[in-house]
């Protein structure tokens, strides 16, 4: 149990050494749209876990609880990354999400099921691809929805001004 935890704080504080390298402004464009994609997480992750898709091998009740070090470490940290990277550039952000969501669901998963740290029950890795990739979508439309809204109050304050 207390390897767990320690995987745990690994998880969760590895990517956020690197959140100084992506710089203050990158970080207050994405920062939305992450923690958007932070919330679908833990709604995904609730859902999973009623339908088994993986497990935590842990007694955190509700298990999905477990996927908090993932959610809130290299998901929305890396979601960041990939935005800075990638955005407005589509078909290089569709390719950049494919390689990093193959990479972990293919190389990552097998680290994590060796580890005792999780562990895929009731999907197989093609599903689990196709769940990351509706993520894509989810995350790129929600930064452009973001970035209408604000936009449009950009212009209305503009125009009050005048």
């Amino acid at each position: 149990m207390k390897k767990i935890g320690i995987m745990h704080l690994f998880v969760f504080l590895l990517p956020w050494i690197s959140l100084p390298l992506i710089g203050g402004k990158t970080i207050k464009k994405y920062a939305l749209s992450s923690l958007v994609m932070s919330l679908y997480l833990i709604l995904e992750f609730s859902y999973a876990e009623k339908k088994k898709w993986w497990w935590f091998p842990t007694n955190a009740k509700p298990n999905f609880i477990n996927g908090f070090p993932l959610i809130f470490g290299p998901f929305l940290v890396g979601s960041i990354w990939i935005m800075k990277y990638s955005y407005g550039k589509f078909y290089l952000y569709l390719l950049l999400n494919i390689v990093v969501d193959s990479a972990f669901t293919y190389f990552g998963m097998n680290v994590f099921n060796k580890m005792g740290y999780a562990t895929l029950v009731r999907l197989t890795k093609f599903q689990l691809s196709l769940v990351f990739f509706i993520k894509t979508f989810v995350l790129y439309w929600s930064q452009i929805f973001i970035e209408m809204v604000v936009n449009k109050n950009k212009v209305r304050k503009s125009l009050e001004k005048n």
